[in-house]
């Protein structure tokens, strides 16, 4: 099946599966490798890529229906660099194993590009659909908090 999409900003056209997972085309045909699979059932969130801007888990998609759409992977975020909410997951000692950090950064970066200025209550409840066995949540709260309050300083 031929597809056509927007991945990191690149175009892309390829032939593909019609039972490929977007998780598994984006690691494996790709090689964006920022994108987990942890459980492939939707419960983890280390898949979570941004389509058209909001969080989805990738495992839970076929690949084609992404034809169309703008996926944005980890890798695509700030290109070589490190922006403002990944720095603040450092700074706040957010980050051990590093397996569900991309998830945990993109499902953050949904929430602030939707909602700037998140209370505590909807962070955690956009993070809630990501796992973290090494760290606990405060730290990733506290984190996308940073974060949320540093654009917002940088705003005015």
């Amino acid at each position: 099946m031929r597809m056509s999409l927007k991945v990191n900003g690149q175009a892309i056209e390829t032939e593909i599966s019609p039972i490929s997972r977007l998780s598994g085309f984006l690691r494996d045909v790709l090689g964006l490798t920022g994108v987990k699979e942890g459980c492939c059932e939707g419960e983890c969130g280390a898949c979570t890529v941004l389509l058209d801007g909001q969080p989805v888990d990738s495992c839970l998609m076929l690949a084609f229906q992404a034809t169309g759409r703008e996926i944005t992977t980890i890798e695509g975020l700030c290109g070589s660099g490190v922006n403002d909410l990944q720095q603040a997951f450092l700074k706040m000692g957010a980050v051990q194993c590093g397996y569900c950090t991309p998830g945990m950064v993109l499902a953050a970066e949904g929430l602030l590009h939707a909602n700037p200025s998140p209370g505590e209550a909807e962070i955690r409840h956009a993070l809630a659909g990501n796992i973290c066995r090494c760290t606990g949540f405060e730290t990733i709260v506290q984190a996308v908090a940073t974060a949320a309050a540093a654009r917002q300083g940088a705003e005015r």
